[in-house]
């Protein structure tokens, strides 16, 4: 499974750029100013790159600053704000440092966008239906720590439920305390909705959810996302049922619609061209069979008509004496 180890690293990728030690602390003591201004560590790594030295900053680079920022109002900003900084020199061999880490961290995040759409494209062509339901990076977390989707569709809602607490679970059951409500798909849009009370009713029906998404998706021959889509929407209602008390849609009733939709889509002609295939594929030996088989039926027709017609002559002429 190609899942696996791209969500992994991903993760990695995702606290290494977003951790502002790595990003603001060394260039600040420099330009103290530009954090304020940009928040954004990708960003301010380009404008790092962009700038090198505040002194040697004016209104020649605006275009390039207004490219990387998106507004010419905050590039301007930071032209201004460079010609009033109160941060100290800084040596080149310092500078050359700091090119490099920035070099660094861009082509990380570059790799690392890269990598999300890889996953994001992954995931679409083999788990479509746990995508559309919670999302590609909760969806990818779950195959990656189950270990394959074949083995995330074999465990049960429960299990799935709290998928990636177990250390959790564990010490509540050594010392008799409250097991936990949610693992992996905490991270999940729906379980931050819920209120307080519904927290834990609303990661059963999410996590019961995903157990049937992931089976779909893996004993399903022909991908598609309206289970996924449908099952979504499931969950959307139920959060309003917990909210304002709205009787939400059954899961039978649900399911046979989707069902229904994907017949109408498929048509009619796939079982046709299917009996004449079967039509085509009958070997003579089978055709004899078949042949003998109507003419001993024929005859048995036959005889059982004579019999008919004997048993009624007989009673004929029994009422006429």
């Amino acid at each position: 499974m190609f899942i696996v180890g791209p969500c992994t690293f991903f993760c990695i990728l995702l606290t290494v750029l977003h951790n502002p030690l790595f990003n603001r602390e060394w260039y600040s003591w420099h330009f103290p100013e530009l954090v304020k201004i940009v928040n954004d560590n990708y960003k301010f790594a380009k404008l790092a790159q962009l700038i090198k030295n505040k002194s040697d900053l004016s209104e020649s680079k605006l275009e390039a600053l207004e490219e990387i920022t998106g507004d010419a109002a905050q590039a301007q900003q930071i032209v201004d704000a460079a010609r009033a900084s109160m941060g100290t020199d800084i040596s080149e061999i310092d500078m050359i440092n700091i090119e490099n880490f920035a070099k660094r961290v861009i082509d990380l995040a570059d790799y690392r966008k890269k990598l999300h759409e890889y996953l994001i494209s992954k995931m679409n062509n083999v788990a479509p239906n746990l995508s559309a339901l919670i999302g590609e990076m909760v969806g990818a977390r779950l195959i990656s720590h189950a270990g394959s989707l074949t083995n995330l569709s074999k465990y049960p809602a429960s299990t799935v439920q709290i998928l990636g607490a177990e250390k959790a679970l564990f010490r509540a059951l050594k010392t008799k305390g409250n097991t936990p409500k949610y693992g992996l798909i905490y991270h999940s849009s729906f379980i931050g909705r819920a209120g307080a009370k519904n927290k834990g009713r609303i990661s059963r029906f999410v996590a019961n959810k995903c157990s049937i998404a992931s089976r779909i998706d893996c004993f399903s021959e022909q991908p598609t996302t309206k289970f996924g889509e449908a099952m979504k929407e499931q969950v959307e209602e139920r959060l309003e049922f917990y909210e304002s008390g709205a009787t939400p849609s059954k899961n039978a009733d649900t399911m046979k619609k989707v069902l229904d939709g994907l017949k109408d889509a498929a048509g009619e002609d796939e079982p046709v061209s299917a009996g004449k295939k079967r039509k085509a594929e009958e070997t003579p030996a089978k055709k004899a069979k078949k042949e003998k088989s109507e003419k001993e039926e024929k005859k048995e027709e036959k005889k059982e008509k004579k019999e008919k017609k004997e048993k009624k002559d007989k009673k004929d002429k029994k009422e006429k004496k």
